[in-house]
């Protein structure tokens, strides 16, 4: 058991320590990586993972397609918009949101006044290949849904490109290092992220 704790209080000291000052919300189109970085991102910080959309479905005991379904995209964008406020005023993490959750003003002015916007910006060939055999995007159930995102990307980029801070996304690169190219990016930016001695 000591050589178990031992060790760990090894790893804990030759790895850079941080102080996340500011909830970091990662926004940017579905198949950027938002979920999937925000996450590892989080573990490197050591702060916690939140995601808008698994709050919403945990409230609503429904799935995101299955909310559109049922309720429509207007009941969505209203209910995204309250959990959104209320996981800023929680604790400080790392937030993954939808990819239209950004478009809207009361979240772009909320995530700006409260925490820190970081666009994960992906090209269209590269969101295409990642997005292209799920079956659970309710914007894409279209007849062509290669036309669908490229409408839904010309469309949401110049919002996307509000962003406080803006990490390219490259298909050559893992989960991990995009979660470091995304904490380099945030460590530019004392405000919201420091390293500590700690």
């Amino acid at each position: 058991m000591s050589k178990i704790e031992q060790t760990m209080a090894d790893d804990h000291t030759s790895a850079p320590r941080y102080r996340l000052k500011k909830t970091a919300v990662m926004v940017g189109m579905m198949g950027a990586g938002k979920t999937a970085v925000g996450r590892a991102l989080a573990a490197k910080l050591g702060v916690p993972f939140l995601d808008s959309d698994a709050e919403i479905e945990r409230a609503a005991n429904l799935t995101v397609p299955e909310i559109f379904d049922r309720d429509g995209e207007i009941f969505f964008r209203k209910r995204e918009a309250e959990v959104i406020s209320r996981l800023l005023d929680s604790e400080r993490g790392i937030l993954s949101t939808g990819g239209g959750a950004f478009l809207a003003d009361e979240n772009r002015t909320n995530i700006s006044a409260r925490g820190v916007s970081v666009w994960l910006n992906a090209d269209i060939e590269l969101l295409w290949n990642r997005v292209r055999h799920k079956d659970t995007r309710p914007l894409l159930r279209t007849a062509d849904p290669k036309a669908t995102l490229t409408s839904i990307y010309d469309a949401r980029v110049p919002v996307y490109q509000k962003a406080d801070l803006s990490v390219t996304c490259l298909p050559n690169l893992t989960i991990e290092q995009m979660a470091d190219r995304v904490l380099d990016v945030l460590l530019t930016r004392p405000d919201v992220l420091e390293k500590t001695n700690a």
